[in-house]
């Protein structure tokens, strides 16, 4: 077995994260440099005094801290002290929680250890049927889409990228697919793609996602699409798990994005960067 040792932060960054982190563990800091960080003009310390109900004497000391890390400027006018944000904290301190939290570290090209018995290829005319029953199947899980019923054919045929849409097969028998669909039909973005994979309720478990998934992310990179995104249910952690193993990223939580059996659900939004040059 080979032992994976991790690649740690240089020990340089981790002591400046540190100290970014430990200044911010004050809530009276964190409630300061919101304060400063939405008014665009900045605020005199006497001003912040009475935004945050506190003495004018803990006001400077805690602007004071949050200077000396980097995080607010300061300047005299007459005899008040302006405060205002630095603006290299605004993308400095969420790529710090990046750095920590492994996201900037190099991602996986696609699932390793494939199943030998799954084999995928591109969908024909007659994998339709099958193609659509596994899509009910997801549907039946409640954690797949927002979808409440089967697209037609019709629909699937004209949304899906031509050489994007894979079947995996087991002894013959269509188990599971995935397509992509353009984002938008804007030149600018003619290599961004949303991307589904499903597996059939009998086939679960046995790799052919990460057979698909495979597929899916090696072919793209070939096509010259730069950018594959989806959208997954919180509480689908396989799906979640499946989509990072083959380089997705998690870019946010989209909280109430859409309703299913009348209930409002958030969703993880992921996305993939193809590591070759579009």
């Amino acid at each position: 077995m080979t032992t994976v040792v991790p690649v740690l932060l240089p020990e340089r960054e981790a002591a400046t994260y540190a100290g970014w982190f430990a200044c911010l563990a004050e809530p009276m800091r964190v409630k300061l440099l919101h304060a400063v960080a939405t008014s665009p003009r900045g605020l005199t310390v006497g001003a912040l005094t009475e935004i945050l109900g506190t003495s004018q004497s803990t006001c400077s000391h805690h602007v004071r801290k949050l200077a000396e890390v980097g995080f607010l400027h300061l300047r005299k006018e007459g005899t008040a002290t302006v405060v205002t944000i630095n603006q290299a904290c605004c993308s400095g301190l969420p790529h710090a929680a990046d750095a920590v939290m492994g996201l900037l570290a190099p991602r996986p090209c696609c699932p390793e250890n494939l199943p030998e018995d799954v084999i995928v290829r591109a969908l024909r005319d007659h994998d339709w049927d099958s193609v659509r029953r596994i899509y009910g199947e997801g549907i039946a899980t409640g954690i797949a889409t927002f979808e409440t019923e089967v697209p037609s054919r019709e629909a699937l045929d004209a949304k899906w990228l031509p050489g994007h849409r894979w079947v995996a097969e087991i002894g013959g028998e269509v188990v599971g697919w995935t397509a992509a669909v353009p984002v938008s039909e804007r030149e600018c973005y003619r290599g961004v793609a949303e991307t589904s994979v499903y597996t059939a309720e009998s086939h679960r478990g046995r790799g052919v996602g990460k057979a698909l998934m495979h597929k899916q992310v090696t072919e793209a990179d070939a096509a010259g699409l730069w950018t594959l995104q989806t959208s997954i249910f919180t509480d689908n952690r396989a799906s979640i798990a499946l989509h990072q193993s083959a380089g997705y990223r998690t870019v946010g939580i989209r909280e109430r994005i859409a309703r299913r059996d009348g209930a409002w659900l958030d969703t993880v939004f992921l996305e993939r960067r193809s590591p070759v040059d579009a």
